[in-house]
Formats: C-alpha cells, structure tokens, sequence
C-alpha cells in the first residue's frame, strides 16, 4: 500500500514492497502522488516494472568508466580497449543520461564518427557500447533499453591487404631511428612484429621470461584466440632482442599502447606512408613466412591463426613467385 504525506507543500509518494528497492517520488498536487502510486502498484502486481531509478541518475561515460574499472582489465585486449574507451570518454555522447541514450543518438554518434575514422573503427565502437549496455542491464541493475541493437550498422569493410615493400621497410625503420624526442622502443617493436607475425598486444605482453634465445623461440601465453603458442624467432629477430636494453618490469617492449600507437603515426608520416597501420605489419610478416612455409598448418602455428580461411586473408603470394613453380 502506498503512503501519501504532504512535506513541505509538496505531496510525496511512497511504496514500499518486499523483496523490491523502496520507491519514492514527489509531486505538487496529492492527485499526481495517487495517481502515480497506482500505476507503479499495478506493475508491481503484474511483474512487469522497470526500477529506472539507478539509469536517472546515470551518464553514459559513467557506465564507461565503471566497465574500465570493473570489465575491462579482465579481457585479453585491455591494453587496447582501454585506449579506445577513454578516447570515448573524450566524446559529448559520454555526457548523455542512459536514459536518454536512443537510437538516433547512437545513430548521430555512427554518421559524425564515420566522417573521421573508418568503418571498421566505428562498428568496434558501437560493439563496445552494446557490450556495455548490456553488462549493466545483466550485472548492475541498470533497466535501460540497448539501442544499439536497433541501429543499421556501416557495411564491414573487405579485408585490408596492404604489404609492406623492401624499400618502404627501409624508410620506415629509417624514420623510427632512435633520436631526441623519440621513443627507442619502436624500432624493435616494427623490426620483430614483421620477422615474428606476433600482434601488436602479444608483443606489448611479452617478458623476457617467455624467451629462449638459445633455442630461438617466444612463448605467448596467452593470445587473442584464448591459447598459448610458441613462435620461432629469426637471425634477425634474435640479434634485435640481444641489442635491447633490458626493463625493470620484465617487459621486452616497456611502452604502452597509446605511446605506440603515437610514435608509430610520427614515423609513418616522416617515412611518407600515410595509409600505414600497424596491423599491416603483421599482415606483411605473413605473407613473408608464407613463401618460407608452404604447409598452411605449419603457417598457421607461427601466426595463432586457428581457422585457415581466416589465415588466407593474411596470405598473398606473389603471382610472379607462382609462375616459377608452375614452370
């Protein structure tokens, strides 16, 4: 049964229920008060109220910020999702109420965010804000609607196939020379990223401890696919590692994902190779170990590729190199 009481001119509703979080609201007249505690007590009868109270008083980037704290550091990607996330954090959007989070905000967010980054980006993003909608309604008692799912996605862009040349390697690596101002750790980083295939968060994780130069081999404990894999190590791989410095932290590559990410973008506009990502590198190292091991399985043991046709988006020979052993 509800209570109505007059406090301080104005009329409050109360309802209390076991097993239900007490419910109060206020109005200027005791006609609004009853007439909202009927319609809550009805709900409350037939199972189907909402609490929205908790979304009221909620931002978006708040739901961000908690996710970061509570979701975020237990996935395989944290480095770099944690990067993203603040970027967004960045954004008006983080600003709105979940309750007023719809459609055609998510869908305002989608439009302006495509004339800035690619499609690809912008569909990881919209993927971030569902899983985080939908981590609050199941883990945080927050009853909001998940309008991402009534959003048309951007078509998924088809599979990047841009191969590092001979002498654009030359220049890049030229333009990441360790120098003032620059960060001596992503020379290496490019250096064994194209000779391993790693990706860029199991070169970030990885310890000295993982390797055994003497045996020529990097171990990965755990990697994007959820398995650990050992990586064989190039001449050149093995002599970039002897020449690094070694780090406190146990780490081969001691920098972060936003420092890389930075000097990453320096070096490719001083080498002038601006459509330059750094999954190309891996993209590159690929296709390079797929004219050294032809047996695909063999392939895809050093990559971490688990499906082959997966792995067939990374693989591209070279039509002349076919020709050759066609005869």
């Amino acid at each position: 049964m509800a209570t109505i009481r007059n406090r301080n001119g104005k009329w409050q509703a109360r309802i209390q229920r076991k097993g239900h979080q007490d419910l109060a609201k206020t109005f200027l007249t005791q006609q609004d008060a009853l007439k909202w505690a009927r319609s809550i007590e009805v709900e409350l009868d037939k199972g189907t109220y909402i609490n929205s109270h908790q979304a009221q008083k909620t931002t978006f980037g708040e739901l961000i910020e908690r996710y970061l704290r509570e979701v975020t550091p237990t996935l395989r990607g944290k480095h770099e999702d944690t990067y993203r996330l603040k970027a967004i954090l960045r954004r008006p959007i983080a600003k709105v109420n979940t309750l007023l989070l719809n459609s055609s905000r998510i869908a305002k967010y989608r439009d302006e965010r495509l004339k800035e980054v690619s499609t690809g980006t912008v569909i990881r993003e919209l993927a971030y804000f569902s899983s985080i909608i939908n981590h609050a309604r199941r883990e945080w008692d927050i009853n909001i609607a998940n309008p991402v799912l009534l959003v048309r996605k951007p078509p998924s862009p088809q599979g990047r196939n841009r191969i590092l040349a001979i002498d654009e390697e030359m220049r890049l690596l030229h333009a990441c020379e360790p120098k003032a101002n620059r960060n001596i750790y992503t020379r290496p980083f490019v250096i064994l990223a194209l000779e391993t295939g790693m990706r860029r968060g199991e070169l970030l994780g990885l310890k000295w401890e993982d390797l055994n130069l003497a045996k020529r081999t990097a171990f990965l404990r755990l990697t994007k696919n959820g398995e650990s894999r050992t990586v064989p190590l190039s001449t050149r791989a093995i002599q970039t590692l002897q020449d690094l410095p070694r780090s406190i932290d146990g780490r081969v590559l001691p920098v972060n994902f936003a420092a890389l990410e930075a000097n990453f973008k320096r070096a490719r506009e001083r080498a002038e190779l601006p459509d330059l990502r750094i999954h190309d590198l891996r993209h590159t190292a690929t296709t390079r170990l797929a004219e050294k091991f032809s047996n695909p399985l063999e392939l895809s043991a050093i990559t971490g590729h688990k499906q082959l046709n997966m792995l067939k988006r990374y693989y591209h020979p070279n039509a002349e190199q076919l020709a050759k052993k066609i005869g």
